[in-house]
């Protein structure tokens, strides 16, 4: 499937802002199953300062700053993407009584490896409630696959969706003891859990192609921007990626944009600067499909 994708995100500020200095993670990646045909980044006021590279995790980001005064920034995405998800090969798993060895055997420290996701991060530290969670829906003879399915379902029936219940620094236990939150939320949680038994999991950004409900024209704008989780299951298999919030495998609705151990790895934009007052902001994104 071939997709436009536009996304919008505005700031505006009560007072000038000066010194500000930013990093976005907005640009799609290229992938196995995931090609950019064509991909631009357009930041008003222009920067002073423009820096277009890759992370560690070979994600695309954009450092921009500003010297002079401004009082609001407004970010414009548009990419063309071509996606295809066949569906996971997951008899390749490996075993949940194997995955520790082969995590000992493990030598890779690159950005693809598994070691990178199987311990405490920034944002998702391990937690005893979310780590019997996870344990509870293993079962004798499961393969690694077998697991994130089945802890993956289970928080999607614990979880409520609801995007009034958090903010973006919402911890992944409090959003699991109230059995609300976002998509952020849900990933947090379930990869809180998933490392609690041991299967190395991280954090996936980037868009969802939503469909409008029947009868009703789709509203410009009203796309999203999403997370989902991905779960190392052993050398076979690789990466295996899944939405929680839908509890779904990730197919072609799921454009990935960057991929981390969890949100303040692929924030999509951060940064500081010197102001005083408020500020609002405004984010409006478009996922269309143009060819099959």
């Amino acid at each position: 499937m071939i997709y436009d994708v536009k996304l919008r995100i505005a700031y505006k500020y009560a007072s000038p802002a000066v010194g500000g200095r930013h990093l976005a993670c907005l640009l799609p990646l290229n992938d196995v199953d995931q090609t950019v045909q064509s991909a631009s980044l357009l930041i008003q006021p222009a920067p002073t300062e423009r820096l277009d590279r890759l992370d560690f995790f070979g994600n695309q980001v954009t450092e921009f700053s500003f010297r002079a005064p401004h009082d609001g920034v407004r970010l414009t995405l548009q990419a063309r993407v071509s996606r295809s998800a066949p569906p996971p090969a997951i008899a390749a798993s490996a075993r949940m009584a194997d995955l520790p060895q082969l995590l000992k055997q493990c030598r890779d420290v690159g950005s693809q490896s598994p070691l990178h996701c199987l311990s405490a991060s920034l944002r998702v530290p391990l937690d005893p409630a979310l780590t019997r969670f996870a344990r509870a829906q293993v079962q004798p003879g499961h393969s690694v696959a077998d697991t994130v399915l089945a802890v993956g379902q289970a928080l999607h029936d614990h979880m409520e969706f609801d995007a009034a219940a958090t903010t973006v620094d919402t911890p992944a236990a409090e959003a699991f003891a109230q059995a609300r939150g976002v998509c952020q939320d849900f990933s947090h949680i379930m990869i809180a859990g998933l490392r609690g038994i041991g299967i190395p999991a991280g954090y996936v950004s980037g868009f969802l192609r939503t469909q409008p409900p029947p009868g009703k024209l789709r509203l410009e704008g009203a796309d999203a921007m999403h997370a989902w989780v991905r779960a190392w299951c052993g050398p076979a298999l690789g990466w295996l990626e899944f939405d929680p919030t839908n509890a779904c495998y990730c197919g072609q609705d799921h454009i990935v944009v960057a991929r981390g151990r969890d949100y303040a790895d692929v924030a999509p934009i951060k940064g500081t600067m010197r102001i005083s007052g408020s500020q609002k902001s405004s984010q409006a994104v478009d996922v269309i499909p143009v060819a099959g």
